[in-house]
């Protein structure tokens, strides 16, 4: 077992309504109406009974053509190094992709408005060392209420930052559709300290005993280390109670919560931490794969079913999931999958989405590098918990930093 600390910094930004005249392209309080190109822009105004509270609101709307594009935007003062939070409200109507079409960017730019350098260095193998362009922050979806969507991010300005340049979008959307965005806060807010946050996965087969009851407790002394190294969360690999049994899937699952879990709830709430491990689930007639997230109070709380199945498991009359769930802990928000869901970007995608900092991800076996292409395409901690033996230049037991590259790895069997 190999522990890895991680910091997660989540910084992101607000803004205040402001009052303006209006004209061609000033409509209200500074924001400009703006378009890549003049054939492109919809219609955009002030609407000074719009928003959910009829304060205002600007609207941006397509007449019969596809493809337009425009946004409004504003610059903003900032003080290098300093924390700020973003807010605002948007509704669409006609819209699917709202997430493409609905953008929020903020881009950081000097006194001169030009664009700023990052503060550390990349550490990628393209050009390592050297300090990249600061790229634009998109605050992500957050709550709907009456159609309204709270629009929301903080962020640390870099250092060389002396302004922020806030752009609300419209792109795309088809005729006649429509985004409204009010209620616009941005703001300094106190920092945000980070948070060191200890991941651990464990690299065992469970080889002994023929039967599912027989493989929890082979886990027992494992999450033992791992606790004594101060773990947060221990991750244990896939389906652990079929593995050796020569049993069917569905002669291994049980019931959520069943007798296995209840045995690692006892180890979670001994050991104060998060245990997450690959069970088969029965829920009447049907059998899952499922990852279950259990927390240092030994309450359940929550499970992941497995989406993308293999061929085997299909032919044994597995049931994919359908849901991404994303839970909350007292480190960060953690996401789980399974197997070959990591051989496709869509769950890992879809965690991420749903805000997951840390993925947690029993695995049979894999191509190691999906494990790296996972956690650097969404940037993400990837914890991989894996059967393949190392020498077979395969999957491995790890820790995926958000860069994608392995921060630890446990490589000796029952480590």
């Amino acid at each position: 077992m190999k522990s890895a600390s991680g910091m997660l910094l989540i910084l992101v930004m607000l803004l205040s309504p402001q009052v303006g005249l209006a004209g061609d392209l000033v409509l209200h309080d500074g924001w400009q109406a703006m378009t890549p190109r003049e054939e492109l822009r919809p219609h955009i105004s002030w609407e000074a009974e719009g928003g959910p509270d009829h304060k205002g609101a600007f609207l941006i709307q397509a007449d019969g053509r596809e493809g337009l594009m425009g946004h409004i935007q504003k610059t903003f003062p900032v003080q290098g190094g300093k924390t700020y939070e973003f807010t605002v409200l948007r509704k669409t109507e006609g819209i699917d992709l709202v997430r493409r079409a609905g953008a929020a960017r903020l881009i950081w730019l000097d006194q001169n408005g030009k664009r700023v350098l990052r503060d550390k260095p990349s550490f990628a193998s393209y050009r390592p060392g050297e300090r990249p362009r600061a790229e634009p922050e998109f605050p992500g979806d957050r709550e709907t209420a009456s159609g309204w969507t709270k629009v929301a991010g903080v962020y640390r300005a870099p250092s060389e930052a002396a302004q922020v340049q806030i752009e609300l979008h419209f792109r795309w959307g088809p005729p006649h559709s429509q985004i409204q965005w009010s209620k616009i806060n941005f703001q300094q807010t106190d920092d945000i300290k980070p948070r060191i946050v200890r991941l651990a996965t464990i690299h065992h087969q469970p080889r002994e005993g023929k039967l599912p009851s027989d493989k929890p407790a082979q886990f027992a002394k494992l999450i033992e280390q791992a606790a004594e190294k101060k773990a947060d969360l221990v991750v244990l690999p896939e389906s652990i109670t079929v593995y050796g049994t020569g049993l069917s899937y569905a002669e291994c699952a049980e019931p959520i919560p069943g007798p296995s879990t209840k045995y690692f709830s006892q180890l979670a709430k001994k050991h104060n931490l998060y245990i997450v491990v690959g069970l088969y689930e029965r829920a009447q007639h049907l059998v899952y794969n499922v990852a279950v997230l259990i927390g240092p109070d030994g309450a359940i709380v929550g499970k992941y079913r497995k989406v993308t199945l293999p061929r085997g498991e299909i032919e044994g009359g597995v049931t994919p999931g359908s849901e991404y769930p994303v839970f909350d802990t007292r480190f960060g928000k953690v996401g789980m999958m399974i197997c070959y869901d990591g051989f496709f970007p869509e769950v890992a995608r879809e965690l991420s989405k749903n805000g997951a900092e840390v993925i947690a991800w029993p695995v049979w076996g894999c191509n190691p590098m999906l494990g790296a292409a996972r956690a650097c395409e969404n940037h993400v901690y990837v914890v991989s918990s894996t059967y393949t033996d190392t020498s077979a230049n395969w999957m491995i037991s790890a820790i995926y930093g958000q860069d994608g590259k392995p921060l630890a790895q446990a490589r000796e069997w029952g480590t």
